[in-house]
């Protein structure tokens, strides 16, 4: 899951993005004049890229919640795997990407998005895919707060408005007063919380660094740090087909975001965006196919408010940037 403009939730990477371009394999892309051809490719990749996020997040509640693997060890193998995967990205980039003035800042920023990782993970493994995916969509809205309270950017009445809407629906889904809550489920809303204040992080080092230096110090400290928090937990070695499924999960990581690098480098980011938020219904359905979780018409109630409030925000921001542009 990408975003622009206010940014979205990227699991591939484990951060909240403030711009596409931030990604593990989405650096130095520039949007190509529009076209209705290239437009309709760029769709088409985002869509790809919905789906392979929606089977990464089967094969991740698999391994959590029918294998009863620990979900802190499975944030590490898979992102261990992933960083495998991406080697001849950082071979091409090189290490020397990582000189920096600000080395706290990054690390900081990881360490964030690594609890991020950690508790996206833990939420798959207690609640349905849906659910996880509809209230981690509310990351914008805590970015919005945090821009407010930390870079004390001023936030006008429709942009509260919508922060407030995406939390009303935060908690017709989660209905807290319910006999059937259970606290496991702010596990995404704790993640969404976490990669929102990663993504300030990323926003403030935007003015300083180049792309290639954040994204490599995202690569080269997100899985040392995600294997710093297995180990606390209680460390374990995947076999068999259990081996076999995170090494999927690796790849599925990578072509998920080398899906995302196309449908970007193809189509503006303000057409293919939208797309998106196909993610909703494509994890539905992959919860309901695998799982046989399928949410009920109140549950739908509060992730379309969610989606609604993402989808105003982000065109929002397009059009201030537009006009300032």
């Amino acid at each position: 899951m990408s975003g622009a403009g206010e940014g979205g939730i990227c699991p591939g990477c484990g951060i909240a993005l403030m711009r596409p371009d931030l990604c593990w394999f989405r650096m130095n892309q520039t949007s190509p004049t529009f076209s209705a051809s290239r437009a309709m490719v760029g769709a088409a990749w985002m869509i790809a890229a919905g789906i392979a996020f929606s089977i990464l997040n089967v094969v991740t509640q698999w391994l959590t919640m029918k294998l009863a693997f620990p979900s802190a060890s499975a944030a590490f193998w898979q992102y261990a795997f992933a960083l495998v995967f991406s080697l001849p990205f950082l071979r091409r980039v090189g290490l020397g990407a990582m000189r920096t003035r600000y080395p706290w800042r990054h690390i900081v920023r990881v360490a964030f998005a690594a609890f991020g990782v950690m508790t996206w993970v833990a939420g798959l493994a207690s609640v349905p895919i849906w659910q996880a995916i509809a209230l981690v969509m509310t990351s914008p809205f805590f970015i919005i707060i945090g821009a407010r309270v930390f870079l004390g950017e001023y936030i006008g009445s429709a942009r509260w408005a919508a922060t407030a809407t995406g939390f009303v629906g935060a908690m017709i889904i989660l209905q807290p007063w319910s006999d059937s809550f259970s606290w496991a489920a702010l596990l995404p809303i704790l993640s969404a919380l976490l990669w929102g204040a990663s993504s300030l992080i990323t926003k403030s080092l935007t003015g300083v660094e180049r792309p290639e230096t954040i994204t490599v110090w995202l690569l080269a400290l997100l899985t040392p740090i995600n294997g710093g928090l297995a180990v606390v937990a209680g460390f374990s070695v995947p076999s068999g087909m259990t081996l076999l499924l995170f090494v999927g999960a690796g790849l599925l990581t990578v072509i998920a975001q080398y899906f995302l690098t196309l449908a970007y480098s193809t189509a503006d980011a303000a057409y293919i965006q939208p797309f998106d938020d196909l993610k909703l219904p494509l994890n539905v359905f992959a919860g309901w196919l695998v799982f046989g979780y399928a949410p009920t018409g109140y549950l739908w109630l509060g992730a379309m408010l969610i989606l609604g409030a993402s989808l105003f925000i982000m065109r929002n921001e397009m059009k201030k940037e537009r006009e300032t542009g």
